[in-house]
């Protein structure tokens, strides 16, 4: 049973930082339920709004509908009463409706709904397959818009007025002027999530276009970074979330941008080097080098001598 209703659920996934946990794999590849439980545990004791299981990050595209409703009820079982569980949902109309109702039978307390698969769309598509998976379920849904789902203004307008559960957007093109667009529509009526890979890159802009919250990828292996950042943009200090990102994320990018499927290679490599191993990705995705790996471990030493010093906390 979700312990939070579609308002209650977007009122909380807009008050804090967000992140998609990876998910935890065996030497051969099968779901390693017990690690990836113990890091939701982990993960459940810092102030974080909502973590979203079998997520991009969390390789959905990889897993088995099976899979799936397994890795949502570990989540759901394992964290903090507090803690939101935003299961996925995706594929054909009717592989997502079949995933959203899983999601709820497993106590999940909202959806994210994913780009349909390999099929292009036109507007009145995207809108009816929305209205069929907000249809099937009680819980609180928000659509990704990213790739060959990139949903309009007017359809999203549309669609906030024919369905209650639909609680948010999850931006995952950047397209200033389509969320400039979608917020003076809709205003309070939706939650904004940034969704660009590594998030902070674009954390202060968000900001200014009503996005009062990002995923971070980070968080996963280096939570109280992610969690100082986050702060330091929402209070408007642009001098630490510069040097930040100058010293910590840029550099980060660089590692994730050397090949296509980096931005969840770098966050599993991330977690070992962290002492939080998750094993490696599943094809068609590749896993860091030695080099890489070696130049993220470097980072992640200045992302945690940064946290120790505050020298530019505050300063204009």
């Amino acid at each position: 049973m979700p312990v939070f209703t579609p308002t209650e659920l977007a009122e909380r996934l807009g008050s804090g930082l967000l992140s998609f946990p990876v998910t935890h794999f065996t030497q051969d590849l099968a779901f390693d339920e017990p690690a990836y439980r113990d890091n939701i545990v982990r993960l459940g004791k810092y102030d974080v709004a909502g973590l979203f299981a079998a997520g991009g990050t969390g390789e959905f595209f990889s897993l088995t509908p099976a899979e799936i409703g397994a890795v949502v009820r570990a989540a759901v079982e394992s964290a903090t009463p507090e803690t939101p569980i935003v299961a996925p949902a995706g594929y054909g109309t009717a592989q997502a409706v079949s995933l959203a109702r899983d999601a709820e039978a497993n106590g999940a307390d909202g959806l994210l709904l994913f780009p349909p698969y390999l099929t292009e769309s036109s507007q009145e598509g995207l809108a009816e397959h929305v209205r069929a998976v907000c249809g099937a379920t009680s819980l609180g849904v928000v659509i990704y818009s990213r790739a060959n789902a990139v949903f309009e203004p007017e359809t999203v307008a549309a669609l906030a007025a024919d369905c209650p559960n639909l609680i948010g957007v999850k931006d995952g093109v950047g397209n200033v002027e389509t969320l400039t667009r979608i917020h003076a529509l809709l205003g309070d009526r939706l939650v904004y999530i940034g969704g660009l890979p590594t998030a902070e890159t674009f954390a202060l802009p968000y900001l200014e276009l009503g996005v009062t919250t990002y995923s971070s990828a980070i968080f996963n292996f280096l939570p109280e970074f992610a969690l100082d950042f986050y702060a330091a943009a929402r209070r408007g200090d642009k001098a630490r979330v510069r040097r930040l990102l100058a010293e910590v994320v840029l550099p980060y990018t660089a590692i994730r941008d050397r090949r296509a499927g980096y931005a969840v290679s770098i966050v599993k490599a991330g977690m070992d080097v962290t002492g939080f191993p998750a094993g490696l990705v599943r094809s068609p995705l590749t896993d860091l080098d030695t080099d890489e790996r070696a130049r993220l471990a470097a980072i992640v030493t200045r992302a945690e001598a940064a946290l120790g010093d505050t020298s530019t906390l505050n300063t204009p």
